[in-house]
């Protein structure tokens, strides 16, 4: 598995397929492996990329202490495409993919040639009513303890909702631990994160957004309808919920290729 060095962390990455590049970026603890039925559907029209978060599985942090943010996250994916040489790539992100995305389309907009973001979770674009509630939720995914079912419910999360022949297998020692440096490092500054709306119109052309078909009372899909209306850019409904590029990755991926 090739890597890059990059201030601070090691970033191990994989490619797979051929095509025009097109970058995956998954959404909580997930790793360059979280998306890979969903990158196997594609890797026949495109050369797909992914990587370990640094923190996460094979991407080592220099200082064990760092917590990396959503601008070192959206450094280290412009370090990836940049290894890679092929020009702008496709972006595709899920969740906190999805503001990393986004923020890379900002920092690096060099770097993107259509960005594709499914459900940021970005409740600083919802009216106050709802941004309480929903902030309400981020507290709680930030808390130790037995409480990820009641967030489950809350983010329209359901991984036993899968299509025909994709099983979820049961988390790995590795997986726990990507998910506490999810939970206790960048869970909370994604939740601290706004995204610069006037530092995104300039490139709003190249953004479309989307929201599961399963996922309506939730807020992450709430935010998405909010930032397509910000933008004036397209709003698409896809198959499954807040994980459908996870649990229906044949169906996802057919509306993927869709819209890119």
């Amino acid at each position: 598995m090739p890597a890059i060095d990059a201030p601070g962390a090691t970033v191990h990455y994989q490619v797979s397929g051929s095509g025009p590049l097109l970058l995956l970026l998954p959404g909580g603890g997930g790793d360059a492996d979280t998306l890979s039925h969903l990158a196997s559907r594609l890797s026949d029209q495109y050369t797909v990329v992914t990587f370990d978060r640094r923190g996460l599985s094979r991407s080592t942090l220099v200082d064990t202490e760092q917590y990396p943010g959503i601008a070192t996250h959206a450094d280290d994916a412009a370090r990836v495409l940049e290894a890679l040489g092929d020009g702008p790539a496709a972006v595709f992100g899920s969740s906190l993919g999805a503001i990393i995305a986004l923020d890379l389309l900002v920092r690096h907009p060099e770097r993107v040639r259509v960005l594709v973001a499914h459900e940021p979770p970005l409740p600083h674009l919802l009216t106050p009513e709802k941004e309480s509630r929903a902030r309400a939720v981020q507290a709680l995914l930030e808390q130790p303890g037995p409480h990820w079912r009641e967030v489950s419910r809350a983010l329209a999360i359901d991984h036993t909702d899968t299509e025909p022949g994709v099983e979820i297998g049961r988390p790995t020692e590795q997986d726990f631990a990507n998910q506490r440096f999810f939970q206790t490092r960048d869970a909370p500054a994604a939740h601290n994160y706004r995204l610069d709306l006037d530092a995104v119109r300039p490139n709003a052309d190249r953004v479309v957004v989307l929201g599961g078909a399963k996922s309506k009372a939730a807020f992450p899909y709430h935010c998405a309808q909010a930032l397509a209306a910000a933008l004036d850019t397209r709003f698409v409904e896809v198959a499954g919920d807040h994980v459908g590029p996870v649990t229906r990755p044949t169906a996802f991926a057919a509306s993927l290729v869709e819209v890119l």
